[in-house]
């Protein structure tokens, strides 16, 4: 069978299926609205309870950044729209709390869901996992409990939530395997942190497997055996052993510059959303960060972040990179990711419209202040200003204009900034691929944003599942793309990165230093693995295939080319 690689590792033992008892709600008419209300306030204050306590527990198991998500699943809780609409439900129709409550959550689940974005769809999750954790207390269910196992396991589930990963004992859950949820779901990112290998998307495993089976899989390449044979069980032992070998090799490389044998030195730095995530960097010896998300500090609140909260975090990560670099990406919000305090159009192509750097150039009161805590967080460590979603040439001297006039203004107030603090912008949109010979010399670097480049290049939704297959990353004429960029680039004297998912793809890093980029931005822990692979191919070599694969027709034909040719197994 096979599923999508959520968590590296082997994972080798026994099933233990995960079968919630069934949740059966009936649509009851009750007559005293203001006692079912009651009700639902009760197991309201009795949940808080149990996710302070999955807080507490996280916290200290995983860490702060972990524990995070009981604190967005509080505040689902404490949401007076969303129970404002249940409440409301109960009085006005006369329906019991469990109806009410399952009215409104399969509304907002369904407006998450049906968004574009992976990391908004994920979030219907969210609601889902309190609202039935509400439900279970209204009806007087008790949830399974993984913290106490009296043996080693591996879990089946149709799904997990949050509070299910955050209950695991490490110790006694070898593995887990979902039917739905992808890498950037809760439950899979909880396992990286655990370091529990985990398989998502493995299609009606919950009926084809019993408690008791004996199952193998890999946590990287998504495979997965039921009831194996004897000499399958062995060659997985043996991928279990060279995995923990692997990993101890990898540490070693810590503290080593990324540099090809043939003494190319390029820059390995990480993605993030918020300072939490500079642990992560820190712990796989990332050099920087190639892109900070500042959007995140928007997001899970009821109105915009002020000048000295943004300073504060801007400041946190740079004091804890000391004079690493940081390329901080200003608000990219819009499209399908909304803020409930600003009221955004509603708008037929989102991808399209009005969002990132197209809002914050119509509402710069939010881009000043912005640009006002970057530019002050900048006397505190290496930081750089990226502006997103440039379409014109016009918008980057737009964008620069404003970025001057705030200098100007912490001059006369005497604050201190870095004066040569550098300005860059996301090269996302082919219209800016294609210009980038003249981009160059209005900004000091690029960053290739494959996500957005391969779906506007190939006009494909990359949320829509029907045409996922036409969305490639190694289409050749995104590799076309992004050869362009990077030589405009070096004529100009600027440095090109990337920091879409393409820069820490293990097949395409050889091309990309065939291309010669020189900056690789990418998920923390992919750094140590993309390092080992840097320090054993040679520059000059991979130029020569990357001139080959530039000139394939398909994207069928560059995988292929890339597999037959180039070696990159560890």
């Amino acid at each position: 069978m096979k599923g999508i690689g959520a968590s590296p590792g082997i994972a080798i033992g026994k099933v233990l299926i995960k079968k919630e008892p069934e949740i059966k709600i009936e649509k009851l008419a009750i007559s005293d609205s203001g006692q079912e209300i009651q009700r639902l306030k009760e197991a309201r204050e009795t949940c808080k309870e149990q996710i302070k306590n999955l807080y507490d527990r996280t916290l200290k198991t995983m860490g702060k950044k972990e524990a995070q998500i009981f604190e967005a699943h509080g505040m689902i809780l404490e949401d007076p729209e969303f129970f404002g609409q249940v409440e409301e439900k109960i009085s006005n129709e006369s329906f019991n709390a469990e109806y009410a409550l399952k009215e409104v959550t399969d509304t907002f689940v369904e407006l998450f869901k049906n968004m574009d974005n992976e990391y908004m769809r994920e979030r219907a999750a969210d609601i889902k996992d309190v609202t039935t954790r509400v439900t279970r207390i209204l009806l007087g269910i008790e949830s399974t409990d993984f913290s106490s196992l009296d043996e080693e396991i591996i879990i089946i589930a149709e799904d997990l939530t949050p509070s299910d990963t955050a209950q695991m004992d490490k110790e006694k859950v070898l593995g887990f395997i979902t039917e739905i949820g992808g890498k950037t779901a809760h439950s899979a990112i909880m396992a990286r942190t655990l370091e529990i290998p985990a398989v998502v998307g493995v299609e009606d495993i919950t009926e084809l497997a019993n408690n008791g089976d004996y199952i193998v899989f890999d946590g990287d390449e998504g495979t997965v055996v039921l009831n194996p044979e004897d000499d399958v069980i062995e060659e997985y032992k043996n991928k279990q052993a060279e995995y923990i070998k692997l990993k101890n090799r990898l540490n070693e490389l810590k503290g080593e510059k990324s540099i090809t044998k043939d003494g190319v030195e390029v820059e390995l730095v990480a993605n993030i959303g918020t300072p939490r995530d500079v642990k992560g960097v820190i712990k796989n010896d990332g050099e920087g960060v190639g892109l900070y998300r500042t959007e995140f500090l928007y997001m899970d609140r009821d109105r915009l972040p002020t000048e000295e909260e943004q300073f504060e975090a801007y400041k946190k990560v740079a004091e804890k990179l000391k004079d690493k670099p940081i390329v901080i990406r200003t608000l990219d919000i819009g499209g399908d990711k909304e803020l409930s305090y600003l009221d955004l159009p509603k708008e037929m192509n989102p991808f399209l419209g009005y969002r990132a750097i197209r809002l914050c150039l119509d509402r710069t009161d939010i881009f000043k202040t912005q640009l006002r805590a970057l530019l002050r967080a900048s006397a505190y460590g290496n930081i750089k200003i990226m502006f997103p979603m440039i379409s014109s040439i016009e918008e980057v001297r737009q964008a620069k204009a404003v970025l001057e006039e705030i200098k100007e203004d912490l001059r006369k107030e005497n604050i201190k900034f870095n004066e040569e603090i550098e300005v860059g912008i996301m090269v996302e949109i082919p219209a800016v691929a294609v210009m980038s010979d003249l981009f160059a010399k209005e900004v000091d670097f690029f960053s290739i944003g494959t996500n957005d480049l391969i779906q506007y290049t190939t006009a494909v939704d990359r949320g829509n599942r029907k045409i996922s297959y036409l969305y490639n990353q190694f289409h050749p004429a995104l590799l076309r793309l992004v050869k362009m960029v990077i030589d405009n680039g070096h004529k100009e004297g600027i440095w090109v990165g990337m920091c879409g998912e393409v820069a820490g793809d293990p097949k395409l890093i050889p091309i990309l230093i065939g291309l010669g980029l020189d900056e690789f931005s990418m998920s923390p822990i992919s750094i140590l693995k993309s390092r080992w692979i840097i320090k054993n191919l040679s520059k000059k070599e991979m130029e020569e295939m990357a001139e080959k694969v530039i000139n394939l027709p398909t994207a069928e034909d560059v995988e292929k080319f890339i597999d037959e040719n180039i070696d990159i197994e560890i």
